[in-house]
């Protein structure tokens, strides 16, 4: 089983940003969207945002698209030289906390803690 390799998390005070990575292997970047989602303590799974796959049409539409609860805030990225997915978090409020984690077709990675406390 493939695995896909997380960092970038950590504890963070309200407002403060936090970059998380996801590197994916090479065979897998070009060909596969790498979806990023977060699981707060007592809750659901929940899907946070997409960077489409670079191999994608462009008539497919939006290179990277994310959820309501963080749109504005969050910004997905790609570094295709280094095979790695960014997800940029800024304004960071309690509501973000979590485990994060991304995906690439049925491979994950291990999950990284984002913790916002003043």
């Amino acid at each position: 089983q493939v695995q896909l390799e997380e960092s970038g998390g950590g504890l963070v005070q309200p407002g403060g940003s936090l970059r998380l990575s996801c590197r994916v292997p090479e065979f897998m970047f070009n060909d596969y969207d790498v979806r990023w989602y977060r699981q707060a303590p007592g809750k659901e799974r929940e899907w946070v945002a997409t960077s489409r796959r670079p191999s994608a049409s462009p008539s497919l539409g939006a290179y990277t698209y994310y959820s309501d609860s963080v749109k504005g805030r969050f910004i997905p990225s790609q570094d295709i030289d280094k095979n790695t997915v960014y997800l940029q978090m800024n304004g960071l409020g309690s509501d973000d906390t979590g485990v994060y984690r991304c995906n690439a077709y049925t491979s994950w990675g291990p999950g990284t803690q984002v913790t916002v406390s003043p």
